[in-house]
């Protein structure tokens, strides 16, 4: 079983017990959330499609850390004319645990 659901602008398949990396989410470290914005689960050879989104499924996640990714670099350069800028970004992201995948037809 798995599903496909919507988080951030981004989209996201998981299966339950999975860990995954998302775009920061309000939220402490062990904080159960929920996702109501799913858009295809697949279980047992039926695939469902939501039209956009399926109502009364929902993904159960738990929380488990908080960082910042590897620095990304970001140079700009005019070669002859002695203009150089660089600067850096570090995005914020959020690792969650999938516990649940409730789906009820």
């Amino acid at each position: 079983m798995y599903a496909i659901f919507d988080s951030c602008g981004k989209q996201y398949k998981v299966i339950q017990g999975q860990t995954i990396k998302l775009e920061k989410i309000t939220g402490k470290i062990g904080d159960k959330i929920e996702f109501k914005n799913i858009l295809i689960i697949y279980e047992k050879n039926k695939l469902n499609i939501g039209n956009p989104i399926i109502p009364g499924a929902k993904i159960i996640a738990q929380i488990i850390l908080h960082g910042k990714n590897k620095k990304i670099k970001i140079i700009k350069f005019r070669r002859r004319k002695h203009f150089r800028k660089t600067q850096g970004h570090r995005q914020l992201f959020t690792n969650i645990k999938i516990l649940k995948i409730q789906y009820l037809v």
